[in-house]
């Protein structure tokens, strides 16, 4: 071979080899992280998430209108469709200004100092009047004939409301309207029933699918509106028109001469709506409201909105868009505490708000993920460990119930908010800690946004992705079937 040829061949051999190596050094994970990245891709690439159907389709048409007296008017129609395989002979409601009458307070063996009113004028069904019952929340109407599997129906509601003082999210605070729930709530329907629970005051007693909104409002001088909608201004119009699709409710609260903090984190807008001379703490709000918005976009998913409300006033709660809070079960909290609030509510736009679950027979699915994900903020700000054995020392006093029982299986809320965190955190002690934790969560989240989950499925893919051969690990704090 000539002496030039070989020196050539010699130096492409070389080239080549090296580019054989350096991609295959690319292509294969280093030692520390190959059971890591062999988990991840097993997730992502094999998995099927097993998601429930709601077993309704739903779009609402709300025009509401208040007078000066603080009397609501409000038409509301709905479409639904039948997306169960069953044929359905009524229909189901939950409508929970009902639940804050006199009549359905006495029942309940409760008193408010200032009730709530409702006056319902008409049901119809395709234009035909029906002879609905209303019973506390629940508002059910027989249909004429059976509506079957992908069948569609058409349900018009006429009424009128005042809201109760000191109730309980559906409310009026001082001379601010808090309207949750204020519309009839199409019930999930499920296992060839309607899914309808008995009101609780504890808890979140109401579960619904996604559907879409479109409102009109129709308010008095002096009132601006804050609400789910995406695109409002301050002070919002008197008269307006909003649409927000794929939600699981719709949240106004009409407020009088609020002190309103204005920030934007990335492309959100962040108001702070307060009522207090306390500017300095609500410019502190807007900043861990900022901070926390930022983590999470970066750690779980996108943020669903364009903007996020923030209305200091009243019950800690979240809703699409908008969050309160001020005050735990009617006793003020201080700034830290709600500070630590706004976190939370902030978190559940993504656990309630994207991933549904069943408020009242699985509430650790929405609010141990949402305590789990606060306490992922805090411990991502902080050099310290994850301080496992004191969150552990914080369960060791409760009864030993499994955290995924139905609400009217516990006295308080400590299995749902607090054993059911703790837990989650324990499966990351010896799974990467923080990042671990933070990796999970996306491909969870990932896996079921805009889908609803239950414990049976949460399990199947926590097995899954921790490449688990049985529910063991689970057994001591859910109950399996």
């Amino acid at each position: 071979m000539n002496p030039i040829r070989k020196w050539l061949f010699l130096i492409i051999s070389f080239v080549v080899l090296l580019t054989l190596i350096i991609v295959v050094k690319q292509l294969l994970p280093e030692k520390t992280s190959e059971a890591k990245v062999s988990t991840e891709n097993r997730a992502m690439n094999q998995f099927t998430p097993h998601t429930i159907s709601s077993g309704n389709e739903s779009q609402y048409t709300i025009q509401l209108v208040m007078g000066k007296d603080g009397k609501f008017h409000v038409d509301t129609t709905v479409n639904i469709k039948n997306t169960s395989n069953d044929s359905w002979e009524e229909l189901m409601f939950y409508f929970i200004p009902n639940i804050f009458t006199k009549s359905s307070m006495e029942q309940l063996d409760r008193t408010l100092k200032v009730p709530g009113t409702v006056q319902m004028n008409k049901m119809t069904v395709d234009g035909i009047p029906v002879g609905y019952v209303l019973e506390k929340d629940t508002l059910s109407a027989p249909l004429e004939k059976s509506l079957g599997p992908g069948e569609e129906v058409s349900v018009d509601f006429s009424y009128e409301f005042t809201l109760p003082e000191d109730g309980l999210r559906f409310t009026k605070s001082g001379n601010n309207y808090h309207l949750a729930q204020f519309y009839p709530m199409i019930a999930t329907y499920r296992n060839g029933q309607w899914n309808k629970e008995a009101y609780r005051f504890r808890g979140e007693t109401y579960h619904t699918g996604f559907s879409d909104f479109k409102v009109s409002y129709d308010i008095p001088e002096g009132y601006t509106i804050a609400s789910s909608n995406d695109n409002e201004v301050f002070p919002s119009q008197r008269v307006g028109t909003f649409q927000v699709n794929k939600v699981k409710d719709v949240f106004i609260a009409i407020l009088e001469d609020p002190l309103v903090i204005e920030k934007r984190e990335g492309n959100v807008s962040i108001r702070v709506f307060g009522f207090k001379d306390k500017e300095d703490l609500y410019k502190e709000i807007s900043e861990v409201a900022a901070e926390s918005l930022s983590y999470f976009q970066e750690v779980i998913g996108p943020y669903p909105f364009k903007q996020l409300d923030i209305v200091v006033d009243g019950l800690g709660m979240e809703y699409p868009g908008i969050v309160t809070v001020g005050s735990i079960f009617g006793h003020p909290v201080d700034s830290k505490s709600l500070k630590n609030m706004v976190v939370h509510e902030l978190a559940h736009q993504w656990f309630y708000g994207v991933v549904n679950n069943d408020p009242y027979k699985e509430a650790w699915l929405d609010e141990g993920f949402t305590s789990f994900t606060e306490k992922l903020f805090y411990f991502s700000n902080s050099d310290d460990e994850i301080p496992f054995e004191s969150m552990y020392k914080m369960i060791e006093g409760l009864e030993p119930l499994p955290v995924n029982l139905p609400l009217d299986q516990y006295e308080n809320s400590s299995h749902i908010y607090g054993k059911s965190s703790t837990m989650l955190w324990s499966l990351f002690e010896k799974r990467g800690g923080l990042e671990g934790a933070e990796k999970f969560l996306k491909t969870y989240y990932d896996f079921y946004h805009y889908k609803e989950i239950d414990t049976e499925e949460f399990v199947r893919f926590a097995k899954y992705y921790f490449n688990l051969e049985d529910a063991t690990e689970f057994e001591s704090w859910l109950d399996i079937q």
